[in-house]
């Protein structure tokens, strides 16, 4: 009598493990299918955030190029400004030296009209130079405008994927969770704790793993046989002893995948 209650018990512990296996292969199954939603969404806001970054920057260009065009005319009509006065300096300067009464009077002013020459050589080569300056400037503006536009309407592609996408994921991404909440209250909170500590840890987000060619579906490192057929009892929970996921065996996979 007693024999049989020892087996009766041993045959309920057993059952119980491969509930518990199942649940947590659903879950890591359930989970793994948000995590690929939410990567595959991640994406598209990251490139969103990066066309809107540099629409911005492409507009910041712009108007310091525009304030930088509009200097460059300021200082080309003060060039112009200057030429006009210095010309008709020179040519009161030059009525003057008619009619100057002695060699020192001629000299100062034939210095001065030769200043005033002086004076519009170099603001002749500064418009030449400004006016240079103006049209490279000018035409970066026209190609960072046309950059603009571009990066525009790939912003408002990319708006419209997301859109798009984020409609159609989080449809599945609510269903995926109910699911997820579902498995979670069929595991005891240790357990439960457990599995989501080694998917906070893993890089992968696995914290459930199948044998695969004899090793760890995680971390790949070897499975020595004895341990495999421990893993295919389902008497006890078996992690890895390298990585620290959970093991189980093709069975209990399988089952997972046919119940989702």
């Amino acid at each position: 009598m007693a024999k049989a209650k020892a087996e009766e018990v041993s045959i309920k512990k057993e059952i119980a493990v491969d509930e518990k296996l199942l649940a947590l292969t659903r879950l890591q199954l359930i989970d793994s299918k948000i995590d690929k939603l939410r990567n595959v969404r991640g994406e598209l806001p990251l490139e969103v955030e990066d066309l809107k970054d540099e629409l911005l920057g492409l507009q910041t260009r712009i108007d310091n190029l525009i304030t930088e065009v509009g200097e460059l005319e300021k200082q080309i009509e003060d060039k112009k400004a200057t030429i006009i006065n210095s010309r008709e300096s020179t040519k009161k300067y030059e009525e003057q030296r008619n009619n100057v009464r002695n060699n020192r009077e001629y000299d100062s002013l034939t210095k001065e009209i030769e200043y005033q020459e002086l004076e519009v050589e170099l603001s002749e080569k500064r418009i030449k130079e400004y006016t240079y300056k103006l049209e490279v400037k000018k035409e970066a503006i026209e190609q960072s405008k046309v950059k603009f536009e571009e990066r525009q309407e790939d912003l408002v592609s990319k708006k419209g994927e997301l859109e798009e996408l984020v409609t159609e994921t989080e449809t599945d991404e609510k269903i995926l969770s109910k699911k997820s909440t579902e498995n979670q209250n069929l595991i005891e909170p240790r357990l439960l704790n457990a599995y989501q500590r080694i998917r906070k840890n893993a890089l992968n987000g696995l914290a459930v793993v199948a044998i695969e060619r004899d090793a760890c579906g995680g971390c790949f490192n070897n499975i020595p046989p004895q341990r495999q057929l421990d893993i295919r009892m389902h008497q006890k929970i078996i992690v890895c002893e390298y990585c620290g996921r959970i093991l189980v065996d093709q069975s209990i996979l399988d089952m997972a995948n046919e119940n989702l």
